[in-house]
């Protein structure tokens, strides 16, 4: 029996806002989409949660049994600058100012994402498709929309019919906006507009004559609206109805509320069951924004070169930390946080090589099987990493108390090295530092440095700092650096 079958998973649906039983359409089968990167720029730290995230509940259904088809797109054209179908498009805008083509800046942010997100350890989606190889597809899905009545053309750009839509429809129903109240908070329509109401969106813009990027259409020449990639993209590779569409909480609305209208007036149906957006980044308690300078890239968070932070951090230790905090919630980056995530991470990690050197025998007061489905129990709760961390450190601690003999029977301890390795590596994405910097030769070497930290801990007690500092150099030099806080010392190695 797959475990899918044994497991009653409960995620948040954003479109119902409360959490539902999860039931894929054609299990074993499943079909996932997240709204994917524009590729104007590199790519920051807050769109970077937002993937490891959505890898970690890949990652989960995968180990469940679900034969997932993960689809996440990549934007190369059409996001204007503003969500009011105005300003410049962000790819054509920066390859104006690096006087480069518009598909040179796409490849190279392109090439920067897909190398951030290895260096954290996620999974390449199944398909990774791109708005300008759909776009027969896009223009194909405008004229069903002009068809069934819910848009307009104007001047060689076509608009999509927010009032008409809401009809017989709910535009607001997933970002719980009301129609009225998104009417009185825009501003008039000038004399220069094409559209009958602030609230209509353009499915197709017409290409000014100082536009790069355009392609024929029944229009004319122009270029698709943004939101009408993932409507095309999603239903094309996953069907007309699929199971989960995922995203940053920022795309709720319009982006993903766009989504939604085009689908049932290009389909009938309104593409995903399960909506699930993950929560956004602060940097030491202030919001992540480029005009205030509270920024940090990933670069920086791996370097340490930047002011925000004491030092640089490995990609699996900030992909642990933001495994403490639950996907929809707000996450803080700080050096403080992210050293007590490097402590723990090591903690868990000593663990688990020790568990490997542990000998079978009885009478341990630890139930596996009970841990196990509490660790289950916690992934089953709408994908809770925290809770299952904590389940973690439970089990760590079991083990780090124990001296040659588990004292579990040789199928419990089985069970114990199994799940633990599934939940470390296979579903939070951990790798393992130690093991990688010795090329996988030495599983003893977080011990060995645990117990120089030690010795320099019990030598800064004796107040024996020579000593003190010459094992901070010498471990220096190797490529381990060490940082004393108020809990103590911790280390990370460089790669």
């Amino acid at each position: 029996m797959p475990l899918y079958e044994e497991n009653d998973l409960m995620l948040y649906n954003s479109l119902s806002r409360k959490k539902e039983k999860f039931s894929a359409l054609n299990a074993p089968h499943l079909g996932l989409y997240v709204c994917g990167p524009t590729v104007y720029s590199e790519v920051h730290l807050g769109n970077c949660r937002t993937f490891i995230s959505f890898d970690m509940v890949y990652r989960y259904l995968r180990h469940l049994g679900y034969k997932v088809r993960y689809v996440r797109n990549i934007t190369d054209a059409g996001h204007l600058e503003n969500d009011a179908d105005e300003g410049e498009d962000k790819i054509a805008q920066r390859a104006r100012l690096e006087q480069l083509e518009p598909m040179e800046i796409v490849q190279n942010y392109t090439l920067n994402f897909h190398e951030v997100l290895a260096k954290f350890n996620t999974i390449p989606p199944s398909i990774e498709p791109t708005a300008t190889g759909h776009i027969v597809e896009q223009i194909d899905m405008i004229v069903k929309i002009i068809e069934a009545g819910l848009a307009y053309e104007k001047n060689g750009s076509v608009y999509f019919n927010v009032a008409k839509y809401n009809e017989s429809e709910n535009y607001g129903e997933l970002s719980g906006r009301k129609i009225e109240e998104l009417i009185s908070g825009t501003r008039e329509l000038d004399a220069q507009s094409e559209k009958e109401s602030p609230l209509d969106f353009a499915i197709w813009k017409k290409a000014s004559p100082s536009h790069i990027m355009r392609w024929n259409s029944p229009w004319g020449e122009g270029f698709p609206g943004w939101h009408l990639e993932c409507s095309v993209m999603s239903t094309k590779y996953l069907g007309e109805e699929f199971d989960i569409h995922g995203g940053g909480m920022d795309l709720k609305f319009p982006h993903h509320e766009c989504e939604i209208a085009q689908n049932k007036a290009g389909t009938g149906h309104k593409g995903p069951r399960y909506w699930m957006h993950g929560n956004m980044l602060t940097l030491n308690g202030q919001k992540m924004s480029k005009s205030t300078g509270n920024t940090l890239s990933p670069r920086e968070l791996f370097s340490g070169d930047t002011d925000k932070l004491e030092k640089g951090f490995h990609p699996t230790i900030a992909r642990f930390f933001m495994m403490q905090a639950h996907y929809g919630s707000q996450l803080d980056f700080s050096s403080e946080a992210l050293m007590a995530a490097e402590k723990g991470y090591h903690r868990l990690m000593s663990a688990w090589h020790k568990l490997q050197g542990l000998a079978s025998g009885s009478g341990a007061d630890f139930s596996v099987q009970e841990w196990r489905a509490s660790c289950y129990a916690a992934m089953n709760d709408d994908f809770n990493s925290p809770v299952l961390i904590s389940q973690l450190f439970e089990a760590a601690s079991f083990i780090n108390g124990r001296e040659g003999d588990s004292g579990l029977s040789d199928n419990d301890l089985e069970l114990l090295k199994t799940t633990l390795h599934d939940f470390i590596f296979e579903v939070l994405g951990l790798e393992d530092i130690a093991h990688a910097a010795s090329g996988g030769g030495s599983d003893k070497l977080e011990e060995v440095v645990q117990i120089l930290l030690e010795l320099r801990m019990q030598a800064r007690a004796d107040r024996n700092f020579a000593l003190s500092d010459t094992i901070r150099d010498q471990l220096a030099a190797v490529g381990i650096e060490v940082k004393d806080g108020k809990d103590g010392a911790t280390f990370s190695i460089k790669s």
